[in-house]
């Protein structure tokens, strides 16, 4: 690996940073007795020390791996975490509704280190400048390896949203980029939820060819619509240093609703936890000692689906985005404990699960979530040289031919801000494509949709196409023009609320509120739907229920026969600005929260 005289300096101080011993070097990984005790990350090798990022010590029988949510980024990106990710009624101050010094301080960590940067948004132009971007499924390959060398016979499972949104190269090659990386990173077990917006067909296909014979697809809340039938295999066994352990899969639950119904048009979704309380007794009739729920159904719906099911050693969830440093530990029906997992997102986190199983029960755990720097973790070699393959292809989309990376690389504008989108209400990069929504397409309102997917663009860096398709890059992806009435307005905007602050977590369907553009409103997130959006105005003036707002969106779930992708409209905004700058952040005036510690002003 080439690395230029600042990118060494930059190494050596998030190395330090990170409690790593930087005099002692070693040239590649390592397996065997030394790998016992320590990880190699880009060749440094990690300190004995209690500070030391991935230090791992071996413990018990069976070990997991997991990822979620990497949404096709193959490269290492900069993420920035939300300042606002409220917690609701019973959820409020809970994991994962915490967020900047509040999150330090549920989880020990000091502020301006290393952690403080991988869980927080705070500082984040500075931490990132100095600690460099996270993820990329080079650097998470050679970390996989690392554990495994470790921990063998340890199970990688991969919670979903691989294949997309977010990611030109998936769009352009039919997901086809992932399919093949997720058998190269030596992925064991998945679930799915961006799978299915690719349309039934292509899952079925990937499932039934490239994934045989290598990763089990499972999935026990998928149904067909005409017999009631299950379309995936429900769980797997699979056995590790003579365990039997139950991987049992379940898929975002509100996939039909959430994304275009017609591209699954025979699959009925749906939580169904009496059907998982029945896998998990026939997983348990087979055999297995230990059961994981490899789910994707966010966070706080895993915290409840814990309590009202039994027989569920741990639950490694996604959707949500959340990271957390520690397991939850749930109660559950039987009186014993649950744990649940959250993995982060964009192949920033890999989790590790161990269990001690003895006398054909787990008599302990231990967990460690690994945020993944590039800085400090050398590219695997195999995985390094098909991502740059991949990339550099021609292909045909669209009646277009074009080569991948040129595309990609099309640099757009400069941004004067940091630019990212994760937060309950807007982000700088959502309020970018809400902007161009409305200059291009002449509206007077912009509709965005409230996806927590799309990377960060630090002040001073150049936007490229991209960054715009981590932003965009889905299959529906059609701009739309539409005259609404106030009413209208209103009633969208109450019922994507009542999604994310509905206080019973089975009616939430993940997500952020919808991001606007002109439009300015209040909102109580307390209140009951229909309660909730207490005043909205457009240029100075109070929406009139009646009157028609011409409004601008992308991404309907209805489908559209033509239209002007998301991307070519922000592209074409972006090349007309040179640089963009917001001036100021489209945030809703918030009532009845104040003191809540899932906020804060950034």
């Amino acid at each position: 690996m080439n690395m230029s005289r600042r990118e060494f300096l930059q190494m050596l101080a998030v190395a330090s940073a990170a409690g790593l011993n930087v005099t002692a070097c070693n040239e590649g990984s390592q397996s065997g007795k030394n790998a016992q005790n320590n990880i190699t990350t880009g060749g440094v090798k990690t300190s004995k020390g209690p500070n030391n990022l991935y230090e791992l010590a071996p413990y018990g029988n069976v070990s997991i791996m997991h990822y979620t949510d990497c949404h096709a980024q193959l490269l290492p990106i900069y993420f920035r975490e939300p300042n606002i990710n409220l917690g609701i009624g019973s959820m409020r101050g809970k994991p994962p509704h915490l967020v900047g010094q509040n999150f330090l301080k549920k989880y020990n960590f000091k502020p301006k280190t290393i952690e403080a940067h991988a869980f927080t948004y705070i500082d984040f132009q500075s931490a990132a400048t100095k600690f460099g971007k996270v993820g990329g499924f080079a650097h998470l390959a050679t970390l996989v390896k690392q554990v495994r060398a470790q921990r063998p016979g340890s199970l990688l499972l991969d919670g979903g949203d691989t294949w997309g949104g977010g990611s030109g190269t998936a769009v352009w090659t039919d997901a086809q980029d992932m399919v093949d990386a997720q058998k190269l990173l030596g992925v064991n077990v998945m679930t799915g939820h961006w799978e299915y917006t690719y349309g039934h067909k292509r899952v079925k296909h990937v499932i039934e060819n490239d994934f045989k014979g290598s990763i089990d697809f499972v999935a026990q809340n998928v149904r067909d619509k005409e017999f009631e039938e299950r379309v995936f295999k429900p769980y797997v066994i699979k056995e590790m240093n003579g365990v039997p352990v139950a991987i049992i899969g379940q898929s975002f639950p509100y996939t039909p609703i959430a994304n275009p119904g017609y591209l699954v048009p025979n699959w009925q979704f749906g939580i169904r936890d009496e059907d998982m309380q029945t896998v998990v007794n026939e997983a348990r009739g087979k055999g297995a000692k230990v059961v994981i729920v490899l789910s994707h159904n966010g966070m706080d719906v895993d915290l409840k689906m814990a309590s009202r099911t039994s027989g569920i050693d741990a639950i490694m969830g996604g959707h949500t985005h959340d990271a957390i440093p520690a397991p939850v530990e749930i109660k559950n029906k039987a009186g014993a404990v649950t744990l649940v997992c959250n993995s982060g997102s964009n192949a920033k986190f890999l989790s590790v699960l161990d269990f001690d199983v003895k006398d054909n029960k787990v008599k302990g755990f231990k967990y460690k979530l690994l945020p993944v720097f590039s800085n400090l973790i050398q590219p695997d070699p195999a995985m390094a040289e098909y991502i740059m393959k991949v990339r550099d292809q021609d292909v045909t989309f669209g009646n277009e031919k074009f080569n991948m990376k040129k595309k990609l690389e099309e640099k757009l504008a400069v941004t004067a801000d940091v630019l990212y989108r994760r937060g309950n209400f807007n982000g700088t990069f959502d309020q970018l494509i809400c902007d161009a929504l409305i200059k291009e397409k002449d509206a007077e309102i912009s509709f965005s949709p409230g996806f927590r997917w799309g990377v960060s663009v630090l002040a001073g860096q150049d936007i490229t196409f991209e960054h715009v398709m981590t932003q965009t890059g889905l299959t529906y992806p059609i701009t739309t023009r539409n005259e609404m009435t106030g009413n209208t307005i209103k009633l969208v905007l109450e019922d994507v609320a009542d999604n994310l602050f509905n206080k019973d977590p089975y009616y939430q369907q993940g997500g952020d509120m919808v991001r606007v553009g002109g439009l300015k409103y209040e909102i109580d997130p307390n209140a009951k739907i229909g309660d909730r959006i207490t005043y909205m105005e457009l240029n100075g003036e109070p929406i009139e229920a009646n009157k028609k707002y011409m409004v601008a969106g992308w991404a309907s779930v209805r489908k559209q026969e033509a239209g002007v992708p998301i991307w070519d409209v922000v592209a074409t905004y972006l090349r007309g600005q040179k640089e963009v700058k917001i001036s100021e952040l489209n945030i809703p005036k918030l009532h009845g929260v104040s003191g809540n510690p899932g906020i804060e002003k950034a």
